[in-house]
């Protein structure tokens, strides 16, 4: 490793058992895929190097049981920087760390840490305390650990607080939405029935009429075809010609007619008028040969008789 990015420096050169030393290094990168080529390497110095920050895969060195990060850059540390489980002793002496992750809660084993020379959140530099002597660093380790477990706690049960509003909220959700469509079932079993009402009403309607309009229809038909038995007699003899009767009425007014003018020719002073005496011999021609005729029959019933 060059002396900025790591490369080209041999690691095992630097092991010493199962200790690598990479302070002085002027360090811009941790160099992790070659630290984890050496699961030995359980105590790694960084000290004194110019490192900003670490990678988040710095976290897979799960074999450190011994890290110094002291007189860096450091502004933080990775989130799941609590994988380092193994973690015993951390020296993060001189950096510019304001806070530590929550997951710095699960370095369970962790013995002693130094925070000192940092700008460190008021709350969290009063839990670290000082660090002079191995005592005050081991107490800055536990009350350190007690109180990131106590925010991850913290954090835990927001958390599960919010998954149970969130829960609930989705369960108020789903019953709202629920009730909808219980309503919207409800309305369009409603709309179903009135429908199907609507149509019920327009079906009766329709046969309805459809039978009033047969009973209308049969009952013209009975009316048609009564007139038509009934009505013809009587108009029959008002229709039909009467020859006959109106040949009786010609001949009564003729003879009518004959008998004013036999009174008039016979009765008054028109008598001797040309035409009365035609008339009144005709009328006596006529009388005679009634008479002859009344003879006649006499004489053939008398001859019938005999």
């Amino acid at each position: 490793m060059s002396r900025g990015s790591g490369k080209g420096l041999s690691l095992k050169d630097k092991l010493d058992g199962n200790e690598l030393d990479l302070s002085l290094c002027d360090l811009n990168e941790v160099p992790v895929r070659e630290l984890a080529a050496l699961p030995k390497a359980t105590v790694l110095d960084l000290s004194c190097n110019n490192l900003i920050s670490l990678p988040s895969d710095f976290c897979s060195l799960m074999h450190l049981v011994k890290l110094d990060l002291s007189k860096n850059r450091l502004q933080q540390l990775p989130l799941d920087f609590g994988r380092l489980v193994n973690l015993q002793h951390l020296d993060l002496l001189n950096n510019r760390l304001v806070t530590l992750p929550v997951s710095f809660a699960q370095l369970k084993n962790l013995k002693w840490l130094d925070l000192k020379d940092n700008p460190l959140d008021p709350v969290l530099a009063k839990v670290a305390g000082d660090c002079l002597d191995e005592k005050q660093c081991k107490q800055a380790a536990v009350k350190v650990l007690q109180h990131m477990k106590a925010i991850q706690s913290e954090q835990d049960r927001q958390r599960q607080r919010k998954l149970q509003a969130e829960r609930e909220m989705e369960k108020k959700r789903e019953a709202e939405q629920r009730a909808k469509e219980a309503q919207e079932r409800e309305l369009r079993k409603r709309e179903k029935a009135e429908e199907k009402e609507r149509r019920r009403r327009e079906y009766d309607a329709q046969k309805a009429a459809k039978q009033e309009m047969e009973k209308k229809t049969k009952k013209e038909t009975v009316h048609t075809r009564k007139p038509a038995s009934s009505s013809r007699p009587p108009q029959a003899p008002r229709n039909k010609p009467s020859w006959s009767r109106s040949v009786l009425r010609v001949l009564l007014f003729v003879l009518f007619c004959i008998l004013c003018t036999l009174a008039v020719c016979k009765l008054t002073e028109l008598q001797h008028q040309p035409l009365c005496v035609s008339v009144n011999t005709l009328y006596e021609d006529v009388v005679a040969a009634l008479q002859n005729h009344k003879m006649l029959q006499n004489m053939l019933q008398h001859n019938s008789q005999q």
